[in-house]
């Protein structure tokens, strides 16, 4: 089970930077980046190829350390934390690819997700406690997927996976959801449904979304920041962030609103 924030402000920053930077052979990936959500807020992360978008999901949940500057979880120092031990503390990352068990069936990989503190072994054999089956079934409901709960994931359609494994994530119970490029290669229609969770589970989640298709971002977005360089270029609303200048400048001199994706 993840560790409780003792004393913590609800009402305050769920996840900071102070000054973060990050070297490789030189090259910043991330250069003195300042950033801060509040909890219960939806952000949305943009920015051009190499831009730093993946490094900064790295840093947070502690796949890579900073060079120099700390990352701040519910006021609490990263800093040398494991990957693990940040997961603990309350932070869950969905990747670009699902990561789900295709043998398994859709429940049985929300029971897995559901006992972490088990061994797959006893979550998939064991006898579940009523308030485990009530708390997959509620997931089931959540992301759409109740109709399909005893089928393998294997048959599932890439968006379909892509809800399940945001629903694996959710039953871990994080305070901070980090979803990397959660629509990639989906239909219209698979994008409007991950949007439509996202925003559902945003009613009780701090989330932070990395994306590229702007129709995605306008469907979500509440505020908006843009990565450039490994900086804060800029934030605010998805509509200032469209006529921002600089902004505009950075994604080749066209303006967003003709961009259907960012590459």
């Amino acid at each position: 089970m993840r560790e409780e924030g003792i004393g913590y402000d609800m009402s305050g920053k769920i996840i900071e930077t102070e000054n973060v930077t990050v070297s490789f052979d030189g090259f910043k990936a991330i250069n003195n980046l300042n950033f801060s959500m509040d909890v219960g807020e939806l952000r949305v992360v943009i920015g051009p190829n190499g831009a730093g978008k993946t490094t900064f999901l790295d840093v947070i949940t502690g796949k890579v350390q900073p060079t120099q500057g700390r990352v701040l979880f519910k006021g609490r120092n990263l800093r040398r934390l494991s990957e693990h031990q940040i997961a603990l503390l309350g932070i869950g990352r969905k990747f670009q690819t699902p990561r789900v068990y295709l043998n398994l069936t859709v429940r049985e990989n929300l029971q897995i997700a559901c006992n972490r503190q088990k061994n797959v072994f006893s979550a998939l054999f064991g006898r579940p406690s009523s308030a485990e089956r009530n708390t997959v079934k509620g997931l089931l409901e959540t992301i759409g997927l109740t109709i399909k709960a005893d089928l393998a994931a294997a048959l599932l359609s890439h968006g379909e996976k892509q809800r399940l494994e945001i629903g694996m994530l959710v039953a871990q119970s994080p305070d901070l959801l980090l979803v990397d490029e959660p629509v990639a290669g989906l239909t219209d229609e698979e994008t409007e449904n991950i949007g439509n969770l996202l925003l559902a589970l945003a009613e009780s989640h701090s989330i932070l979304v990395i994306e590229h298709d702007m129709e995605f971002v306008r469907q979500i977005a509440r505020k908006v920041t843009v990565l450039h360089e490994g900086s804060v270029l800029y934030e605010g609303s998805i509509e200032e962030v469209q006529n921002e200048p600089r902004v505009i400048e950075v994604y080749l001199g066209e303006p967003l609103e003709n961009q259907q994706k960012i590459a």
